[in-house]
């Protein structure tokens, strides 16, 4: 959805300006308010031309699970000022890749069959960070279709050494 990735660029790229020496703690609270966003229920109150942006402010932070920084809340204010709480997702997202090209670091979804266990993780890990050249923040979802192996996403890289893909490339080797 490019609408949205364009409307929540310049919120991303502020922030990141305003808070470059601690990425982190920012990056923190603002997955947290940015998960709450995402609830279907607050979207359809915030949109309530009935309702004040005081009222969302309120019910966004009561539903967070610590007090948000004064910058945080300031924040905060001025995307639900602007009716821009739908984009807090993208926000955080674009934030994210902004932080991790500063400190040299990329995200990467892996995609396994079966739950990886710490020390499995730490191996992999390894081995992908000599792979994509670059330190990786690692997120595992199981992905039973996968039937074996993994499937790694880092930005816009793939690799995929899943026995669905493996199969899938001998299907296609033997229909051409």
């Amino acid at each position: 959805m490019a609408e949205l990735a364009t409307i929540a660029r310049p919120y991303a790229e502020a922030l990141f300006e305003t808070c470059r020496g601690d990425a982190a703690g920012t990056q923190s609270w603002l997955d947290t308010i940015a998960a709450a966003a995402q609830t279907p229920q607050l979207l359809q109150f915030a949109a309530n031309p009935k309702v004040g942006a005081a009222e969302v402010f309120k019910l966004v932070t009561s539903v967070l699970p610590q007090a948000l920084s004064e910058r945080g809340a300031n924040f905060l204010r001025t995307v639900i000022d602007n009716g821009r709480l739908a984009a807090l997702p993208e926000v955080a997202a674009q934030f994210r890749e902004l932080a991790n090209a500063q400190s040299g670091r990329s995200d990467a979804q892996i995609y396994s069959a079966f739950p990886i266990d710490g020390g499995e993780l730490a191996q992999l890990k390894t081995v992908l960070e000599k792979r994509f050249g670059r330190q990786l923040e690692t997120q595992v979802h199981v992905d039973p279709e996968l039937i074996g192996g993994v499937r790694v996403v880092v930005g816009d890289e793939v690799l995929d050494t899943s026995v669905r893909a493996r199969l899938q490339q001998m299907k296609a080797a033997l229909t051409a």
